[in-house]
């Protein structure tokens, strides 16, 4: 097969192909509305339980949220407390903790709930637990404004460890927080060489994320900078130019020897290849799928945002939890949104046999860290 051919397929099979457009310190959502793929609205009639007209309704209104978050944000003004799709309701709601900024709130298009915290508090707050040595027994923690709190989430089979009530304490102590209790510990997904249409790094087998001007992005634990990265044919791609792990779990490789880049991500078979047209960030509650080399393509919710990840290597900050299942191999493959570039796959526990959850590391982040354009259609 030819290095052409070869190239094609890595940038729109094995890869989670994305689009340049955006500029990486500045995510743009295309201007254009494009109807959804008849493939991604039966992925989402699937694993989201909905109709096909209940997937279409989704999508626009998720899309609108996207839209109204900034102008809500800003109409809530220092009394701002987070903000969250509502599946029920089909519309943004955004807390705040000022009664007198709610009707210039609902006139932006969201829906209004009061609060005791403000986002600045919690953030405050997670930063302070941020300083902390947190043990096995610790999964990760986040800023969840529907609670107005930071949630802790600890192993069930662990909440009794001396080393986890001390941690809690200590975490009680820099402001609000709720313990949640969680029935495993998250792991990254990376995996030994097999089959399949991946990269490969040494023995180590990883998915491609997005497509940026000049290579791809994808996850940081997936391979160390200068390390030779190799497609699904044994041929090389090139270089990683760029990677962080743990701390931040993202990396940047180079494209040449006659691969491409292209603006897609892989649907394999599940859906058709989704053209992506930016990296508008989905809202807490929005629908959201990944592609990777392993368990192909599923879909979920977005459960989380700005979430500290204790992984066995170290934490990793600032992560997108998903309810969406992922396996060994699947680590550094595209979370994508309708057709926005979201982030890609870090770790999570279960798998897409009994399910389970996954989380992503935000794409611009990445784009911001190297001045990276995102290739967009």
């Amino acid at each position: 097969m030819g290095a052409g051919l070869c190239a094609l397929l890595v940038g729109a099979a094995a890869s989670v192909g994305l689009p340049s457009a955006s500029a990486a310190d500045s995510p743009t959502a295309s201007t254009a509305v494009a109807p959804a793929s008849t493939g991604l609205l039966a992925a989402m009639q699937k694993d989201l339980g909905l109709s096909k007209s209940e997937a279409v309704q989704r999508l626009a209104a998720e899309k609108q949220a996207t839209a109204v978050e900034g102008k809500a944000r800003n109409a809530a003004g220092a009394s701002f407390g987070g903000a969250w799709f509502d599946a029920a309701a089909g519309k943004l709601t955004v807390a705040v903790t000022d009664s007198g900024k709610a009707d210039a709130v609902r006139a932006s298009g969201a829906a209004v709930r009061l609060v005791s915290h403000t986002q600045r508090q919690l953030d405050s707050t997670k930063k302070k637990i941020d300083t902390l040595k947190a043990p096995a027994g610790v999964s990760s923690w986040h800023v969840d404004p529907q609670a107005s709190s930071v949630v802790v989430n600890v192993v069930a089979s662990r909440k009794s460890d001396n080393d986890v009530r001390t941690f809690v304490a200590r975490a009680a102590k820099a402001g609000p927080v709720t313990v949640r209790q969680v029935s495993e510990a998250p792991r990254t997904f990376a995996a030994g060489t097999v089959g399949g249409d991946p990269y490969y790094t040494g023995n180590v087998r990883c998915s491609i994320g997005f497509s940026v001007y000049g290579g791809f992005v994808s996850a940081g634990h997936c391979g160390q900078a200068g390390a030779e990265v190799r497609g699904w044919d044994g041929s090389l791609i090139g270089n990683f130019q760029g990677s962080s792990f743990p701390g931040n779990d993202y990396s940047w490789v180079s494209v040449g020897n006659g691969w491409w880049t292209v603006p897609v991500v892989l649907g394999w078979g599940t859906v058709s290849d989704q053209l992506v047209r930016g990296s508008a960030v989905a809202p807490i509650g929005a629908s959201i799928c990944r592609s990777g080399s392993t368990s192909h393509w599923h879909c979920g919710n977005v459960l989380a945002t700005n979430e500290t990840v204790n992984y066995s290597q170290g934490a990793v900050y600032e992560m997108t939890k998903t309810s969406v299942c992922a396996e060994p191999g699947d680590s550094g493959g595209s979370f994508i949104s309708g057709d926005q570039a979201q982030g890609v796959t870090s770790g999570g526990w279960g798998n897409c046999t009994s399910g389970g959850e996954t989380w992503h590391q935000p794409i611009n982040e990445i784009l911001n860290r190297y001045g990276l354009t995102l290739h967009t259609a």
